[in-house]
């Protein structure tokens, strides 16, 4: 049997994983900081996002579609883990991650600052790529299994869906944050 050249001990690292510069595990202090001193602020909203996979992806397309923050329910919500920074390929180490105590007094508050909540369900009537997304912006996302709880809803200015074209029902969190 031939020898490897590289000794199986030493893994390769990876390289997608970033140097972490901070924490960014934040408050909700930090959160309404942002949204006074961010014009136009850009927020991913993830209402009871439970998979630390789920939500590594959800941090790394937030930190490449340039969301300056990620809020979240602080129960029922996936706290951010070394398993999260993992999947998150380095969105987690630059984008802050705030874990809120009432998810819906939060949207109020934002709605009250200038920002409109967009939520995400299936069966809303509008498209997602038929409205106006530009501004100040919160986009809601719900949970894996059961989307956005009735409360979450009730604070969001309107609600879209992405459109399915092929044979299947939904997407997975991840993705359809993705999109």
């Amino acid at each position: 049997m031939p020898k490897s050249n590289r000794d199986r001990s030493s893994a390769r690292a990876n390289r997608h994983v970033a140097r972490r510069r901070s924490p960014t595990q934040r408050d909700e202090g930090f959160l309404f900081d942002l949204v006074e001193r961010t014009r136009p602020v850009f927020l991913l909203v993830l209402d009871q996002i439970q998979d630390p996979h789920n939500l590594g992806a959800c941090m790394r397309t937030a930190n490449a579609a340039g969301i300056h923050a990620v809020v979240a329910p602080a129960d029922r919500s996936a706290p951010l883990s070394e398993t999260v920074r993992r999947i998150a390929c380095g969105g987690a180490d630059y984008t802050p991650y705030v874990q809120v105590t009432n998810l819906a007094r939060t949207m109020e508050t934002l709605k009250n600052a200038g920002v409109w909540c967009v939520g995400t369900d299936d069966n809303a009537e509008q498209i997602i790529y038929d409205v106006d997304l530009t501004g100040p912006l919160a986009i809601v996302v719900g949970s894996e299994g059961t989307g956005l709880r009735r409360l979450t809803k009730d604070q969001c200015d309107f609600l879209v869906q992405v459109p399915m074209s092929g044979r299947v029902e939904c997407l997975n969190v991840s993705v359809a944050t993705g999109v």
